[in-house]
């Protein structure tokens, strides 16, 4: 089913949160086939799974960090890699690919996660010839959460603060979007979530400058939301974004 998806939607930039790469195996590239430039996170689970950024773009540099914040929960990661769109967008584009803590009573950590991930962006941009920046991941925290307001410029934390486009709900203001659902029976038929509402996690944002972001979100939808022959892709419904480097106008951003 994610083979089939995938490449029908044919996509530039894909972020997988969960991907399993182990001697002989590697899911990303079973998943999407040739024609892209896959990056692992170096250091993976002991199953193999971790962070995986695969684009149609060059790869040039790669960062990760492992996040470290308080003793009461396992490191969360943050990977981003320098992707080289320079015909397609005008310039280069920081892909920052970030998993935070899931547990609910923990957005205390997934605060200190935001703000670590933000600086790590931020010092990257102070180094490189940057032209746009993309976050996307499995935030773990729904969009009236701090971590998620810190994102989105909404609150300060740590002293400092940073401002991303919520691609969704610039498409979708009144949609709650959710990506986490009890509609999925893997998410309600299990054990671990039996009394989940639903609550929107994964995202797509674009970082903005001092007037507004350097992309401009054409169209955001979810995939994977549907089973097929019964079959459900995943736990989490996946996030789809057409980015462009024109305003509406036609003129190219700045």
């Amino acid at each position: 089913m994610l083979i089939d998806g995938f490449r029908r939607l044919q996509l530039d930039l894909v972020a997988f949160q969960e991907a399993v790469v182990v001697d002989g195996y590697d899911q990303v590239t079973d998943i999407l086939g040739t024609g892209y430039h896959v990056a692992h996170q170096a250091g993976r689970e002991t199953d193999g799974t971790g962070l995986s950024i695969a684009s149609r773009w060059e790869v040039g540099k790669v960062w990760e960090e492992t996040l470290h914040v308080t003793p009461r929960v396992d490191p969360s990661k943050i990977a981003v890699a320098e992707i080289l769109a320079q015909d397609s967008l005008g310039g280069t584009l920081l892909f920052a690919h970030h998993n935070a803590s899931w547990q609910l009573s923990f957005e205390r950590e997934r605060e200190l996660q935001a703000v670590a991930g933000s600086r790590l962006v931020e010092d990257l941009l102070g180094k490189q010839e940057i032209s746009h920046v993309v976050l996307a991941g499995d935030l773990n925290a729904a969009p009236d959460s701090t971590s998620v307001r810190f994102w989105q410029g909404l609150q300060s934390l740590g002293d400092t603060s940073v401002c991303y486009r919520d691609a969704w709900e610039s498409i979708h203001p009144e949609d709650p979007g959710h990506t986490f659902t009890p509609r999925n029976p893997l998410v309600a038929g299990g054990d671990n979530w039996p009394l989940e509402l639903g609550r929107r996690i994964d995202y797509i944002m674009v970082r903005c400058g001092h007037h507004g972001p350097t992309l401009d979100v054409a169209s955001c939808e979810r995939i994977f939301d549907e089973p097929v022959d019964g079959v459900w892709a995943s736990d989490h419904f996946g996030v789809v974004a057409e980015l462009s480097a024109q305003t509406w106008s036609g003129r190219p951003l700045p």
